[in-house]
């Protein structure tokens, strides 16, 4: 049935809370794309919208309370960085969340347990449920449980904010302006859930492939994944 067959109250600890309404929980692990046999059956869009101001909220308030000598601006910054994409899907590896998501056969099939905007989506869901069940400090308590340390969290961000400049300063010096090209793939999905696929290119070779709910967000995955290819060889 394409549902993750992991025991539910390991992720209640991963998570550090234990839900009163577990009916809730499951919604916010339910990808549109499951069904019943009685047909479909509520999913996470709505929670994720919720998800992610509670993430913004939460964020914007630890900041301001961690790091008391910033600006503005910085913490503005900051706050993009951890809830972006890249940062999210970061956590929802490390909680295993795709070995919970109820997912379509089909997408299931496709790898989307594994993918990143499933991934993103359903940890904002997560932290909305977590909201409307317990409310906002059980929110709080849940959210900073996962980030851990926010500065540790801000400095491994800074060193993947902007994966497209630092290959640029890595090859471009040597190989030229003209070296690096990104090649849109494929896109796949309805137009509000489309997912790209693109690979760079590096002097005639691919070097990285990315996917992202928009071509800029899967650009940054090919750029990362040839940096961590840079890194290996």
């Amino acid at each position: 049935m394409g549902t993750g067959e992991q025991d539910i109250s390991v992720l209640e600890d991963r998570i550090a809370y234990t839900f009163a309404d577990k009916e809730l929980l499951q919604r916010s692990l339910t990808h549109p794309s499951f069904k019943t046999p009685k047909g479909k059956c509520p999913h996470n869009q709505r929670l994720e919208f919720l998800g992610d101001a509670v993430l913004g909220m939460v964020l914007a308030e630890a900041l301001f309370n961690d790091l008391p000598d910033e600006r503005e601006g910085v913490l503005t910054r900051y706050r993009s960085m951890l809830a972006k994409g890249q940062q999210l899907h970061t956590l929802a590896q490390e909680l295993e969340l795709g070995k919970f998501l109820h997912l379509g056969e089909a997408e299931a099939a496709q790898g989307g347990r594994e993918r990143a905007s499933i991934l993103e989506d359903a940890l904002e869901a997560l932290i909305g449920a977590i909201y409307l069940d317990g409310g906002l400090d059980a929110a709080r308590e849940s959210v900073r449980h996962l980030y851990g340390s926010l500065s540790s969290r801000v400095q491994s961000q800074l060193g993947l904010h902007n994966p497209k400049g630092k290959l640029q300063e890595l090859y471009q010096p040597t190989l030229g302006n003209d070296s690096i090209e990104y090649r849109l793939i494929e896109s796949t999905g309805p137009d509000h859930l489309k997912e790209f696929t693109v690979e760079v290119w590096i002097d005639g070779t691919c070097r990285g492939r990315g996917t992202g709910n928009s071509k800029k967000n899967a650009e940054e995955e090919a750029a990362r994944a040839a940096l961590d290819d840079h890194d290996v060889s």
